[in-house]
């Protein structure tokens, strides 16, 4: 296959950045897109450029890190990571736009890589259990329905990629912070902090600079792990009632 990329080139937060073109030839349908990308920077590190830099850890869809905007798209053409992208996908003398997550609060740091901690101060702001639950054994003995318990492993499948937030016309974050407040709203462990978990990690979104939802379903439409919008209704209804039980005392 041979290609041309159209790739956003940005030296730093502060730079305006553009995109550059690069003609790639000899690319297998079997490569990932990471792969292809891996390819191009040898080509340019053997010319003596600087080669794009990218997120990546796992590739194996599971850390998130791969946040790549291709072709319009939050990971390309598949509801996938990037990192499952491959490049059978695409067509032999196609032109691929690659851009970063585009959210003021995901700024770019250097080309296709944006800084996403963002996400870490809502988890930091309340995502977690604090309380003793015991062992391993001793969990397990609490039972969970099966309903209850497969809602909250679908919430928990979130890899906190972003993909939601680059597909919202608002950038917003509604479905990755209700993914976390739902899965743990929905078992024993996370109800000692539910109420100030809704509060604080909403209060926190909206301080980072994400925009409200935008209800057109673009979030769960582009999720690679299909996240459901009715998590954002159940953190909707656990905030409110927050509110409400806060007011009343």
């Amino acid at each position: 296959m041979n290609l041309t990329l159209k790739i956003w080139r940005q030296k730093n937060n502060s730079d305006k950045g553009g995109f550059k073109d690069y003609q790639l030839g000899g690319v297998s349908k079997d490569m990932s897109f990471l792969e292809m990308l891996d390819v191009l920077n040898e080509e340019l590190s053997a010319k003596g450029e600087d080669p794009v830099h990218f997120d990546h850890d796992c590739r194996e869809g599971i850390c998130g890190m791969c946040s790549l905007y291709i072709n319009g798209k939050p990971h390309g053409p598949q509801q996938t990571t990037t990192c499952q992208l491959h490049m059978r996908s695409f067509n032999d003398g196609e032109t691929i736009t690659i851009e970063p997550w585009r959210a003021k609060a995901f700024p770019v740091l250097k080309d296709l890589v944006t800084d996403r901690s963002a996400f870490d101060r809502i988890i930091q702001a309340g995502g977690y259990v604090s309380v003793n639950t015991g062992g391993v054994p001793d969990a397990n003995e609490i039972p969970i329905p099966k309903t209850i318990a497969d809602m909250a492993m679908d919430a928990a499948q979130c890899i906190g990629c972003g993909a939601c937030v680059a597909a919202c016309k608002n950038a917003s974050a509604m479905l990755f912070t209700s993914a976390k407040v739902s899965q743990l709203a929905l078992l024993p462990q996370g109800q000692v902090e539910r109420k100030t978990r809704a509060e604080k990690m909403v209060a926190q979104m909206d301080s980072e600079g994400f925009g409200a939802c935008t209800n057109t379903g673009a979030c769960e439409a582009e999720c690679p792990k299909g996240i459901s919008i009715t998590n954002i209704a159940r953190m909707n209804r656990e905030y409110f009632s927050a509110v409400v039980s806060s007011q009343n005392v």
